[in-house]
């Protein structure tokens, strides 16, 4: 689907009622950079190699269009034709219920307090808090698998570290490493799109920000749940027979993961068939039902403040449901060392979002590395785990 262009800020309350869908094959698939195996990364389908590097380019560019269109309008958006193999979702899938079905005492042997300050490894349903509020749902860390004689763990660097895989299922360790790769392949790629859309050369981000990217990857249990929802008291649309359609709250519902936004440059997600998640739109929101075969990627803060707010990185929330729900969410983020600063963009971007933030901050503001922001993050993120490892 075509996402037409408009002034993010002259419609910032209105709202939508569905997400773009973006096929991104042409980029993927673009022979033009000189990645040119770009579309054969782990994880990936074969694909026909038969264009032209000029159409190549100009299917690249035309999918960049599409993804700076749903940037500037949502900060959200679906892709298909990534090219990654249904089965190893599936599988993942798979073993990831194995893992979870298992009893406490046996997740007990990978929980993150085994992983010092890598903060890798399995925590209990609560275990994370969101915007001050523990979220119902329990999860599993993982980023880049780095030795325990890396320089940069041997340094202390948080969040760096090796992961912590379980004896069982044996399977789950392998998969989540195919899928990091297949992910980080992936979200190159797209940033290449975002590039182009900003008017930037397709490997400005890899040159500048992502030669050595911040990548982490979480998998997360929604157990199903009737408990009463606190009190919301964010907004609200009616609803409307669309796509994903506008909700308001029961009193049969509780907060999977409340309000936040994501922190770095762009996150890849994958769901089930449960359902549960809500973007803000406007004065409201909407639900974003699964799609087979395709991802929800949504922008980060810091692309955010690197567009001077030209790209918003939009509020979203889960709603826990009568379902048993697994999300794996994948976020390509900065290098740790990256100083982020504004991209040198033409026009004039709409004004700071932070009178219209739940927490009432701007991402505009901060000044520093990308390691220093993510770090003070997680702190909120997980309290007593960041004052034991420091």
């Amino acid at each position: 689907m075509r996402c037409e262009g408009r002034d993010l800020g002259a419609d910032r309350t209105g709202g939508v009622d569905a997400l773009p869908v973006i096929d991104v094959a042409a980029l993927v698939d673009d022979q033009s950079g000189a990645d040119s195996d770009a579309g054969s990364y782990p994880g990936s389908r074969s694909r026909s190699r038969s264009r032209s590097d000029a159409d190549s380019a100009a299917g690249a560019a035309a999918v960049a269009g599409q993804i700076d269109a749903a940037c500037r309008d949502h900060g959200f958006f679906l892709v298909t034709g990534h090219g990654i193999d249904p089965s190893l979702q599936r599988r993942l899938d798979e073993a990831a219920r194995a893992f979870f079905s298992q009893p406490a005492a046996a997740k007990e042997a990978v929980a993150m307090d085994r992983g010092g300050r890598a903060w890798r490894g399995w925590f209990p349903l609560g275990g994370e808090l969101t915007s001050g509020r523990p979220d119902h749902k329990e999860g599993y860390y993982f980023g880049a698998d780095l030795p325990a004689d890396d320089p940069r763990v041997l340094a202390g660097r948080p969040l760096h570290g090796p992961n912590l895989f379980p004896t069982e299922p044996a399977l789950l360790g392998p998969l989540v490493s195919e899928w990091i790769d297949a992910m980080t392949a992936l979200a190159h790629r797209l940033m290449r799109g975002v590039a182009l859309g900003l008017g930037l050369t397709p490997d400005w981000f890899e040159r500048n920000l992502t030669a050595d990217p911040t990548v982490l990857f979480r998998i997360f249990r929604y157990p199903p749940t009737t408990t009463p929802l606190p009190s919301d008291d964010g907004p609200k649309r009616t609803p409307t027979a669309t796509t994903a359609t506008s909700t308001t709250t029961t009193t049969t519902e509780r907060w999977g993961v409340a309000e936040h936004t994501d922190y770095g440059l762009l996150t890849i997600l994958a769901q089930d068939g449960s359902g549960g998640l809500q973007v803000r739109s406007g004065d409201g929101w909407i639900d974003v039902p699964p799609m087979a075969d395709a991802f929800v990627c949504n922008i980060g803060d810091m692309l955010d403040r690197m567009t001077g707010g030209r790209y918003r990185s939009t509020p979203h929330r889960v709603l826990s449901t009568a379902a048993d729900r697994l999300s794996f969410p994948f976020f390509f983020d900065p290098s740790w060392d990256a100083e982020v600063s504004p991209l040198p963009l033409d026009g004039e971007p709409p004004t700071d979002d932070a009178l219209t933030r739940w927490d009432a901050t701007s991402v505009h503001e901060y000044r520093g590395t990308y390691g220093d922001y993510l770090t003070a993050k997680v702190a909120k993120v997980f309290p007593t785990l960041f004052a034991e490892t420091t």
